[in-house]
């Protein structure tokens, strides 16, 4: 019976830790957000604009979405310990899940308004709206820029820049708004623009809260065919059935493997394991290998309830 683990990580799989890589990022991000989130909001009031109080609900939102996400990626650095053995790489995708839940309550609370508005739309200022939804994309963009070359990696990351993206759409969509109210007076575009916000909002994030509900309930991860890793264990020389195999995030970047290998004619050595850990990690991206060798099928999975994958 032997184990093998491995840390490495495959070319083309995304699996970078882009979360090292983004502290200024978020940095950058909420403070920029921060001070728009007081402009626009101030303006809103003044205004009384729901679409820009809207807006600036969802920037607020996507503030507290920055924090998180940062929470997680910075939690996800710290080591292990006796208590936490794969360290907290688990908060990134407990980051991610909250983003999305935070996200259903910021489009609900959006909706609510301006359902209740469509009754007595008040005047609104469309040139006043116009200037600060515009400082609004390009604050957006920018924002999203910054997260741009780890959103397909990290599905955290993807949380931040999806985020920015969805804001730097919506404030062009209030420009729009506040253009029309301009051009026909017609007070009820601006209630329609927050519906249109919130549908923007839940078309964008909802693949984002699908894969992070996965990833917290241990998920085989997107881009991973668990068939294929099965017949490539398979085909390894000397493994006659494979029992108890598992693959599941540790992270959001991270993704780890426990297999049972049945080999009847022994245990192969320690390069046969260390090649199978290289051609995991290069072939599917899987980080944490361990493999259980043994001479005849063992106890049933407790977890399949039968002795196969």
């Amino acid at each position: 019976m032997g184990a093998n683990h491995d840390h490495h990580h495959g070319p083309g799989h995304g699996h970078s830790h882009a979360p090292a890589d983004f502290g200024r990022a978020f940095a950058i991000g909420t403070t920029l957000n921060i001070a728009f989130v007081l402009v626009e909001g101030t303006a809103g009031f003044l205004t009384d604009s729901v679409a820009l109080l809207a807006d600036a609900g969802h920037n607020l939102s996507d503030v507290l979405g920055l924090l998180i996400a940062w929470g997680g990626a910075e939690l996800s650095k710290r080591p292990p310990s006796r208590r936490f053995t794969y360290g907290l790489r688990g908060s990134s995708i407990l980051a991610a899940l909250s983003n999305g839940v935070l996200l259903l309550v910021a489009v609900g609370m959006i909706a609510w308004e301006a359902i209740g508005r469509f009754a007595d739309p008040p005047p609104v200022s469309g040139s006043t709206v116009m200037i600060v939804a515009s400082i609004g994309i390009v604050i957006n963009t920018a924002t999203a820029l910054l997260f741009v070359r780890g959103r397909k990696g990290d599905v955290n990351i993807r949380g931040a820049f999806l985020h920015m993206a969805a804001d730097a759409a919506v404030s062009a969509g209030v420009v729009i708004g506040g253009a029309v109210i301009l051009w026909t007076g017609s007070e009820w575009v601006d209630p329609v623009v927050s519906l249109l916000i919130v549908a923007v909002i839940l078309w964008s994030t909802w693949g984002l809260l699908q894969d992070s509900v996965k990833m917290a309930l241990q998920a085989v991860p997107p881009g991973i065919d668990i068939d294929k890793v099965e017949a490539t264990l398979m085909r390894l020389p000397g493994v006659a059935h494979i029992h108890d195999l598992h693959i599941w995030p540790m992270s959001t970047t991270e993704t780890a493997l426990t297999a049972h290998l049945i080999m009847p004619e022994g245990h192969p050595g320690d390069t046969f394991l260390a090649d199978l850990q290289h051609k995991l990690a290069h072939d599917f991206g899987i980080d944490h290998t361990t493999v259980q060798i043994e001479l005849a099928n063992g106890a049933e999975c407790r977890v399949h309830g039968k002795n196969n994958v």
